[in-house]
């Protein structure tokens, strides 16, 4: 509870959080998932619409498009799952 008063105040007088909460609540954790399932469909719209269309300038605003959702896709995987990129760089 001290740590949930301690956090409120932080966003009171900054505005944002300076560290995350070890915890995330189900509704944070329901919004993320809907945060994703909004950027899978956008990217797999973007590549489904720029198959179909023949101008090489919308084929190429759409991949742009579908290229910026699965860069906001992934970061919001790698703010997750921290470990995993630590993980990877490990292997590289």
């Amino acid at each position: 509870m001290e740590q949930q008063n301690s956090m409120n105040n932080q966003l009171k007088t900054t505005g944002f959080m300076k560290q995350p909460p070890e915890m995330v609540s189900v509704k944070d954790s329901m919004y993320l998932t809907d945060m994703l399932s909004w950027n899978l469909i956008a990217i797999k719209k973007a590549h489904f619409y720029a198959k179909q269309c023949k101008d090489p300038q919308i084929i190429d605003a759409l991949t742009r498009c579908g290229q910026m959702h699965q860069r906001h896709y992934d970061t919001i995987l790698s703010h997750l799952n921290p470990n995993q990129q630590q993980n990877q760089q490990q292997f590289q």
